[in-house]
């Protein structure tokens, strides 16, 4: 810090540390996939293969309803190739990216509504989500915590 030279009293300095870890290559898998509605069927059946040779079997009925929105999204706000990601490590985590420029954003549908809740749905049934820009799109994720979500696989849908 004695080398970092000082302009004003009001300059500020700023370390970050960061500790990276790589991830196997065993934890980690990612298909791509048309932009087309029989792409969702196809997400949730290599997601259901992928945790069962994980040892996640609770977690499928979940993770299967997370993905088929992420892509069905994907399909009708983004653009492009799709590409589906999960990675087993701390915590489960779930990406659909596509290269369509507008980003998600949760409704509160009324009740009539068809359409306008899957975010939602996505929020209740994870940790944490979110989205961020990528190289040539964007990419929405959603991370699952591995010790509390398999209560949710028996947990009813919210309507």
């Amino acid at each position: 810090m004695e080398t970092v030279p000082t302009q004003a009293a009001s300059d500020d300095v700023t370390l970050l540390l960061v500790r990276i870890r790589t991830l196997n290559a065993t934890q980690i898998a990612s298909w791509e996939l048309p932009p087309e509605p029989t792409a969702v069927h196809t997400a949730r059946h290599l997601t259901a293969r992928q945790l069962s040779d994980w040892g996640l079997e609770p977690l499928v009925p979940t993770t299967e309803l997370v993905v088929s929105e992420l892509v069905t999204n994907a399909i009708r706000h983004g653009a492009g190739p799709i590409r589906l990601r999960l990675i087993h490590h701390q915590v489960l985590t779930c990406e659909v990216f596509d290269s369509g420029g507008s980003y998600p954003r949760p409704r509160h549908a009324c009740t009539v509504a068809e359409h306008g809740r899957g975010l939602m749905m996505v929020a209740q049934l994870s940790s944490r989500w979110g989205f961020r820009s990528a190289t040539g799109g964007k990419l929405v994720w959603v991370d699952q915590d591995l010790s509390s979500t398999a209560s949710h696989a028996h947990a009813p849908v919210p309507h």
